[in-house]
């Protein structure tokens, strides 16, 4: 079976651009049957083949920078074509208080129609999250080269989801790097680097909530020191 690779980049804090440091990236490492997954920055014609030339697989999200694309995939969401067999996929999650419904709905419809790399099928994911009596919904499309079922690539679209659950949402919230000032010379870079190094120090701690961490850490400064190693147990 295909290992799964995920793409996440440092979006502050790198002075070449993300989908650069990606074909870069994409040398150097073994792509030959992997499974890339992307946001829609790598929803890109030349990304995608080079994928595929190397052997592996992809799964991007497709948004308004692939206009056209976008539209063609919620046309056949919106509109089914008939003849043509959708494949159906759902989970859910609890965590606390909140609770995650995921669905999938694939097609291989648009297969022969698409102008894209080894294009497959296309997917509709939908997320419904529950908390504290709010309901929020999102829904997004993807574009893919796997011939699997939609249970497979809801899996596929879960673990995507979790690298930015874990990561970028908390370095972006938790840590504020949104709010960040720090844009001048290799400071972007540097202040990225040690974001990680305290994500990485805290979730090999065992820490789950990192914000309730970091205010737990606040209260103890020795804490911090002996999560450095500076101070015996």
């Amino acid at each position: 079976m295909p290992m799964t690779w995920k793409w996440s980049w440092v979006k502050r804090g790198v002075r070449q651009s993300e989908l650069k440091t990606a074909y870069e990236v994409a040398e150097m490492v073994e792509l030959e049957e992997k499974v890339i997954t992307g946001d829609a920055l790598y929803c890109q014609r030349k990304f995608c083949q080079k994928v595929v030339n190397a052997g592996g697989d992809y799964l991007v999200i497709v948004k308004a920078n692939q206009r056209s694309l976008y539209e063609d995939i919620e046309t056949a969401f919106a509109y089914p074509v008939m003849g043509e067999q959708y494949q159906y996929a759902e989970s859910e999650d609890r965590h606390g208080d909140r609770k995650e419904l995921r669905r999938l709905w694939s097609t291989n419809a648009l297969k022969d129609y698409l102008d894209w790399p080894e294009a497959e099928q296309v997917c509709k994911v939908e997320r419904e999250v529950e908390r504290k009596g709010n309901l929020t919904t999102d829904v997004r499309y993807a574009i893919t080269s796997l011939r699997a079922e939609a249970v497979r690539l809801l899996g596929y679209v879960r673990g995507h989801w979790k690298i930015e659950n874990r990561l970028h949402y908390v370095r972006d919230v938790t840590l504020g790097e949104d709010a960040s000032q720090v844009r001048s010379g290799s400071a972007p870079e540097v202040m990225a680097v040690l974001r990680n190094v305290v994500l990485g120090l805290l979730r090999r701690r065992g820490e789950s909530n990192i914000a309730a961490a970091i205010r737990e850490i606040g209260w103890k400064p020795q804490e911090a020191l002996r999560i450095l190693g500076l101070i015996l147990p």
